[in-house]
């Protein structure tokens, strides 16, 4: 096995300048959304009835939303055409 001195792996500390304007702005949405994509997966593993019928009734709704654009696109394009 080899010693710990010989194996380096890079950097794998803290940079000396903190990110400052649009990376501190970034790191900072992305720890966000990290958060809050947590507390999603957390809620559904503890009301998984209640995603399940969440995500299905979102699905129906995306469905019937796009069957009715379609259809309404359907008819306006027809007269156009003519």
């Amino acid at each position: 096995m080899a010693d710990k001195q010989d194996l380096n792996a890079g950097f794998t500390g803290t940079p000396v300048e903190q990110p400052e304007g649009l990376a501190k702005a970034a790191q900072s949405a992305a720890s966000r959304v990290k958060r809050e994509a947590y507390a999603v997966t957390a809620g559904a593993r503890d009301h998984p009835h209640t995603a399940s019928a969440l995500l299905l009734g979102i699905g129906i709704a995306a469905f019937g939303f796009g069957y009715l654009l379609g259809r309404s696109s359907a008819e306006s394009s027809a007269s156009y055409w003519r």
